[in-house]
C-alpha cells in the first residue's frame, strides 16, 4: 500500500498543500475594497511564498513550474517599475505644461466665441470659419457692448470658402470711438441654400490666469472678463504690441515731423565760436 503525504498528520497551525488548494477553491466572503481585481506585487509574493512553505514534501513543485512562477514574478516586477516610471513621466509633463501656461499670462488668445477686448482704441480682428466648399452668400458683423446694446453693424457681402477675417475699428455707427472694455462680436451668415446661421468668431482676449483640469486633461485659460477657455480651443496666441504713448496721443506723424524739423534746424545752425572761427579764416585768406 502506497503512503502519501495525506496520511501524515501535520502539527497544529500547518496545513498541507492539498488543504491549501481546497481552501483557495472554496467560496469566500471578500470585503468590498476600493482596489482593482488584479493581483499586485504584494499579493503575488504572499501567494508564492505560502505555496512554497506548504508544498507536499513527497511531491514538491517541479523545476519547470518553479521557473515559470519566477518568470511571472520578474515580469510583475518589471511592470511595477514601468508603471512607477510612467507615473513620474506624467507628473513631469504636467509640471512642464503648467510652466508653459504661466508664460501665456498677459498674452492674447483667439478662441471661438471669446470676448473681444477693446484697448486704446486699437482695432479688433477676429477669424470666422465659413463653409470650406461653398462660402457664404452674405456675412454681417454685429458688435454689442457689455449691456447687450447694438452699437455697430458691418456688411461684408459675399465671401469665398474658408476662413474670413473680420475687423472692427472700435467705433459705433455714428463714428464715435467707444471706450475700452469687453464687447461681443456676432456674425450672421446666410448660405447659398437660404440657411441663416450665427457663427462664433475667434476674437483676441487677454489671459489673466491658467489652471490645470484633470477632468479634461487640458489647461484652462481665464481671460480678462472672467470667461474660461480650454487651451485646445485656442486658434491663435498674440504677444503685446508696444505702442509709443507720446506718438499715439499727439497725432503720430505730426510729432515725428516736428522732431525731424528741429533736428534739421539744429544741424543747420552754428555756434558762436564756430562763426568767429570762420570769419577769422576768411580774413587770413584775404
Amino acid at each position: 500500500m502506497a503512503i502519501t503525504a495525506a496520511d501524515f498528520e501535520l502539527p497544529g497551525g500547518i496545513e498541507s498543500y492539498e488543504q491549501f488548494k481546497k481552501a483557495q477553491k472554496a467560496p469566500k466572503f471578500i470585503e468590498e475594497r476600493d482596489v482593482n481585481d488584479e493581483m499586485g506585487q504584494k499579493e503575488f509574493l504572499l501567494l508564492f511564498t505560502t505555496q512554497l512553505q506548504n508544498q507536499n514534501p513527497l511531491d514538491p513543485m517541479k523545476n519547470e513550474e518553479f521557473v515559470a512562477q519566477l518568470a511571472q514574478f520578474s515580469q510583475l516586477e518589471a511592470t511595477t517599475s514601468m508603471s512607477e516610471s510612467l507615473n513620474g513621466l506624467v507628473g513631469s509633463l504636467q509640471k512642464e505644461r503648467m510652466l508653459t501656461g504661466a508664460s501665456l499670462i498677459g498674452k492674447k488668445v483667439q478662441a471661438p466665441g471669446g470676448p473681444a477686448l477693446l484697448e486704446g482704441g486699437r482695432p479688433i480682428s477676429g477669424v470666422l470659419e465659413l463653409d470650406k466648399n461653398a462660402g457664404a452668400e452674405s456675412v454681417a458683423l454685429s458688435i454689442y457692448d457689455e449691456t447687450g446694446k447694438l452699437i455697430r453693424h458691418i456688411d461684408y457681402g459675399r465671401r469665398p470658402p474658408g476662413d474670413f477675417t473680420v475687423s472692427w475699428d472700435g467705433k459705433n455707427n455714428e463714428g464715435t470711438l467707444m471706450p475700452d472694455g469687453n464687447y461681443g462680436l456676432v456674425a450672421a451668415v446666410r448660405g447659398y441654400d437660404g440657411s441663416n446661421t450665427q457663427l462664433p468668431i475667434s476674437t483676441p482676449s487677454r489671459i489673466t490666469s491658467v489652471t490645470y483640469s484633470p477632468e479634461f486633461d487640458d489647461l484652462i485659460l481665464e481671460v480678462a472678463n472672467g470667461a474660461t477657455i480650454n487651451l485646445s480651443q485656442v486658434k491663435r496666441i498674440d504677444g503685446d504690441v508696444f505702442v509709443n504713448p507720446v506718438v499715439q496721443s499727439t497725432g503720430g506723424p505730426a510729432i515725428l515731423d516736428l522732431l525731424k524739423n528741429r533736428a534739421e534746424i539744429n544741424t543747420g545752425n552754428k555756434s558762436q565760436s564756430e562763426t568767429e572761427a570762420d570769419e577769422e579764416n576768411q580774413n587770413l585768406n584775404e
